[in-house]
């Protein structure tokens, strides 16, 4: 198959120049990282990886990432999607005198430099009209909690969240599936200035896994910062059974963030996956997603 490069034209002083896209798939393990987005004198993942591209292609300032959804301190990924613009000729010198593609070295100076807790699985160059975040369909998490019933194992410590006392799963799934569809959830958010809180939440069940663990997996089609884990604190004060099962939908008719929402732990939350459509939709989708988003009248949200 092939896949079309996109070009985007920049303005600098001696005059237009191109650059190619690349999507960058990654993982990495979030324990050590103060989140995604780069800040001063911390350690974040944007700022370990813009530093490794920056260096692989010895470009004359830092490069600028934009990536699909940032996670905040603690939160891991195993499906994470940036793209980076680069000068088409220090792309093309990355081989050297290998049979190697350009992406292909790439991928594997980066391997050699990143330290192990962060890993770019794939570069590729992306297809027209690709935006890592304003192109994506979908994200999915998943949030995974040890109650007093689960087997705690001290391997998965860092994923998982011990939690003191015993959880219904079962009211704690019934709970979160009212509210599923287009809605506010600004209950559930740390608002942010001129930042909607109007998503499409597309999927939230829990189930409790072989193990014992209890497991969420939550897909939108985005989502506002802290939504996640407070939609799994809501759900976790219905499995103690402090609240109805009706608690969590409710809470989400506020249209100002609930005080008495927990915010859970940051490390038992990892974003599993990304989604795009097909690429002849990627432009279209991109401008759709930076359309602000309205609520739905009352009482015609879908179920």
């Amino acid at each position: 198959m092939t896949v079309q490069t996109t070009v985007q034209t920049t303005v600098r002083d001696d005059g237009p120049a191109t650059t190619v896209r690349l999507r960058l798939d990654l993982a990495y393990e979030g324990t050590a990282f103060s989140g995604w987005a780069a800040q001063p004198g911390l350690r974040t993942v944007e700022g370990e990886l813009a530093t490794a591209v920056t260096t692989v292609l010895r470009a004359p300032a830092p490069v600028s990432l934009t990536v699909a959804g940032r996670t905040d301190a603690g939160v891991h990924a195993r499906g994470q999607v940036v793209h980076v613009d680069v000068e088409p000729a220090a792309l093309a010198a990355l081989p050297g005198r290998s049979n190697r593609t350009p992406e292909e070295a790439l991928l594997r100076r980066l391997g050699g430099l990143l330290d192990p807790d962060v890993v770019v699985h794939r570069v590729a160059r992306a297809p027209e009209g690709f935006d890592a975040r304003f192109s994506a369909q979908e994200r999915r998490y998943l949030y995974r909690l040890a109650d007093a019933d689960a087997l705690r194992d001290p391997l998965r410590r860092h994923d998982t969240v011990w939690w003191p006392r015993p959880l219904d799963a079962e009211r704690m799934d019934e709970a979160a599936r009212p509210l599923v569809g287009l809605r506010d959830f600004a209950a559930f958010c740390k608002r942010r200035e001129g930042a909607t809180t109007v998503r499409t939440l597309l999927e939230y069940r829990w189930v409790r896994l072989g193990d014992g663990v209890l497991a969420a997996t939550v897909r939108a089609d985005a989502f506002c910062h802290s939504m996640v884990r407070s939609l799994v604190g809501a759900a976790v004060a219905v499995g103690e059974g402090r609240r109805p099962t009706s608690w969590p939908a409710e809470l989400q008719q506020r249209t100002q963030r609930a005080a008495d929402v927990r915010v859970m732990p940051a490390h038992g939350l990892s974003l599993e996956a990304v989604t795009y459509p097909p690429d002849s939709e990627l432009a279209s989708r991109a401008e759709t997603a930076r359309a602000r988003r309205e609520p739905p009248p009352v009482g015609d949200a879908p179920a």
